[in-house]
């Protein structure tokens, strides 16, 4: 069962790529007392996370920022190494969104949003979803019926429910 409207989020750690190299971010410290925009994605480089879902939240994080939200952050069950890369690819990095890895998978499991598709080569990956958090709690929640789709889950989706 997946996490729901109005449910906190559980405790976990993320690893960001930072200046000095990977550093923890707890999920406490990121969400408490403040209102942040987290977004799934089933992997780094793939298709439409590259194409069009980390550019939608590109194209409306000025608007979401004006609506006081104090983070954008992609979640990827990938190492902090490639998330960092692949920050600077999309250009995420410079559009001030936020890039953490899952490695492990744990938190994607903990809130019920793992799927694995082995013929693909994607294993206890994330869904594709966005939700809006605020202290801990989670407002709005927007989830894929495939990870091949980006409509729900899409930065104009959320933008228009913050």
């Amino acid at each position: 069962m997946s996490i729901a409207v109005g449910e906190s989020l559980p405790e976990g750690t993320f690893l960001e790529m930072g200046p000095d190299g990977p550093a923890e971010v707890t999920v406490s410290d990121l969400t408490g007392g403040r209102k942040v925009v987290i977004f799934g994605v089933p992997g780094a480089y793939t298709g439409v996370c590259s194409t069009r879902h980390v550019p939608s939240f590109m194209r409306v994080a000025d608007e979401l920022r004006a609506k006081d939200v104090a983070d954008i952050v992609c979640v990827s069950v990938n190492d902090p190494f490639v998330l960092g890369a692949w920050a600077e690819a999309t250009g995420g990095a410079g559009a001030g969104l936020r890039f953490l890895g899952d490695a492990t998978s744990a938190f994607t499991k903990a809130i019920g949003l793992d799927f694995t598709a082995p013929a693909r080569g994607l294993v206890d990956r994330s869904k594709r979803y966005a939700m809006l958090v605020e202290d801990g709690v989670v407002k709005v929640l927007n989830v894929e019926a495939s990870p091949g789709e980006c409509e729900l889950s899409a930065g104009e989706t959320l933008l228009a429910q913050v």
